[in-house]
């Protein structure tokens, strides 16, 4: 059992990261302006969708299988559905439109509140199960690249974050 804890921490870990990176994300937009903000929450938002569409096609039925509780697992789908229509009104607005930054400020705190429990709740449960790891942590991986590919593809541009990388490397 040992061997399958310590490759929670791979699954887990990219967890924790996307969501570092999102919420860094809703920080900038409120002290950013115009453009840039259009650019941060177009940024934000197409990592939302390839992080939900992560947990919920792989992340919660391996977690939801492991463990008893129902309850947890149907909240936090519900909160996913919650992002999924803010995230499709948003993509209707134009971020010059009044309603697009109140919005936007919505999803912020339903995203925050949603970590606060996977991160506090869910995920610290999820790893006393025993989950067969190395097996999800591959296909997430593999599942996020391709899904991260046709991100750029459809965009035609690098992603902001990774533009900011290659500017700093």
């Amino acid at each position: 059992m040992a061997g399958k804890t310590a490759f929670a921490s791979g699954v887990v870990e990219m967890l924790k990261e996307d969501h570092a990176k999102v919420k860094g994300l809703f920080e900038e937009f409120e002290s950013a302006e115009g453009q840039e903000q259009a650019e941060i929450a177009a940024t934000a938002i197409v990592e939302l969708e390839i992080h939900a569409e992560l947990e919920e096609k792989l992340i919660y039925p391996a977690i939801r299988e492991a463990i008893d509780d129902s309850d947890m697992m149907n909240e936090a789908v519900e909160e996913h559905h919650l992002v999924h229509v803010l995230i499709a009104e948003l993509k209707k607005l134009k971020p010059k439109d009044e309603k697009f930054h109140a919005k936007f400020c919505v999803l912020s705190e339903l995203v925050k509140h949603h970590i606060e429990e996977e991160e506090g709740e869910m995920l610290p449960k999820a790893e006393r199960h025993d989950i067969d790891w190395d097996v999800l942590e591959a296909a997430v991986m593999k599942r996020k690249e391709a899904l991260m590919a046709k991100s750029s593809k459809k965009s035609g541009t690098k992603s902001r974050s990774a533009a900011k990388s290659a500017r700093r490397g």
